[in-house]
């Protein structure tokens, strides 16, 4: 059954359209011109439905805690009201058994049709022990064979790891990118040229740009350098006021190729809800101070950010513009996962839509056209 819909004003990721008829049918979006039917009227600004490659928890849920079904839909519903159509569910530095339970789980919502699972971020375990930042020491270790057994797994939907190149050999980078996986440098204390050699190898991928990198200096490039440099990666930026200075960030976006930084999350169980703590899943604790997060260690320990937030930092701290902002947000990810019927508004794409208010915070959300 065809439904349609008119919106006061709509981004198709590459232009506005106001007055916008479209319909969506079987989970698609059409652009439409006239109709003889009835309409819903959807009063703000609708857009692309945000994509996160970059999500720990939501709604009171944590992929380490738990790996499960329930868990993953608990934390699509609560980024949903922010906005999130489609995201990666992200497993930090653990044990190699969480990791197989935690494909097992993304394995079985992809195939039951969870709504919004993309796939599986592993960030880690195979990191820099100097740019570990909240990650558990005892689960940081060079890749083995359980753990390629995981990677080449062909039921996981997106595959993303998150490595330290100076820990993994450009032979392994080949071996999984060969698997399928998505390869993304982070928690990494590498030079360029070791950078620049893993992305020749096939990473295309920098997590969190800036934070748990070697910096950008005079006589050493390093992480960072590499990344702005490189015109074929994409970048993370976790606009939150917290982890990146605004001007740092202004910076990376005048720099980089436009289209290659792309706004994430990493999101914490606290988003969606008002708790003050939770427990980590190595006996620490994370304590919320305002949006802020800190492990009781003192590091800071992903967010309590949401994509509309994101969003809307990007356009008030950064001084770029909303359609922008609201590339940097959906069609960039999509870009970036090379998910070819999202990220856009246009006829045969999927329905998955946000309206909007005057000030970018969430009237609505829909996936494949139903309202979550």
């Amino acid at each position: 059954m065809k439904t349609f819909y008119r919106a006061t004003r709509l981004f198709t990721a590459e232009k506005f359209i106001d007055n916008a008829l479209f319909s969506v049918e079987n989970g698609v979006f059409h652009l439409e011109t006239t109709t003889t039917g009835s309409v819903i009227e959807l009063d703000g600004l609708v857009v692309p439905g945000f994509i996160d490659v970059q999500v720990n928890g939501g709604g009171g849920a944590f992929f380490n805690a738990e790996q499960s079904t329930q868990c993953l839909d608990c934390i699509v519903k609560a980024h949903a009201q922010f906005g999130t159509t489609a995201l990666m569910p992200t497993l930090i530095s653990d044990k190699v058994e969480t990791m197989q339970a935690a494909a097992d789980a993304a394995a079985k919502s992809i195939r039951e049709g969870v709504a919004g699972v993309l796939g599986i971020h592993f960030e880690g375990p195979h990191l820099s022990f100097p740019k570990k930042g909240t990650h558990s020491e005892q689960f940081i270790r060079p890749i083995s064979e359980q753990e390629f057994a995981i990677y080449a797994r062909q039921d996981l939907g997106i595959k993303m790891v998150t490595l330290a190149p100076e820990n993994v050999s450009i032979a392994d980078i080949e071996r999984l990118v060969a698997c399928g996986v998505k390869v993304s440098l982070g928690h990494t204390n590498a030079d360029y040229a070791t950078t620049i050699a893993a992305l020749n190898a096939g990473a295309d991928g920098f997590t969190h740009l800036y934070n748990a990198m070697s910096p950008f200096t005079s006589r050493e490039p390093g992480v960072v350098g590499a990344a702005l440099w490189h015109d074929n990666s994409w970048c993370g930026l976790i606009v939150d006021g917290h982890h990146v200075h605004p001007l740092s960030a202004q910076l990376a976006i005048r720099t980089k190729q436009r289209g290659k930084i792309m706004l994430v999350t990493d999101a914490m169980p606290p988003v969606g809800t008002d708790d003050m703590e939770f427990d980590f899943f190595d006996g620490r604790k994370v304590i919320r101070t305002g949006d802020r997060l800190n492990s009781s260690t003192g590091e800071l320990a992903g967010s309590v950010l949401d994509m509309a937030s994101a969003v809307r930092n990007t356009i008030n701290t950064l001084d770029v513009s909303l359609s922008e902002s609201l590339r940097m947000a959906a069609l960039y990810p999509a870009e970036y996962l090379e998910l070819k019927k999202k990220g856009r508004l246009l006829d045969g794409f999927d329905a998955d839509f946000v309206v909007l208010d005057e000030y970018q915070f969430v009237k609505a959300t829909y996936i494949a056209g139903n309202a979550v």
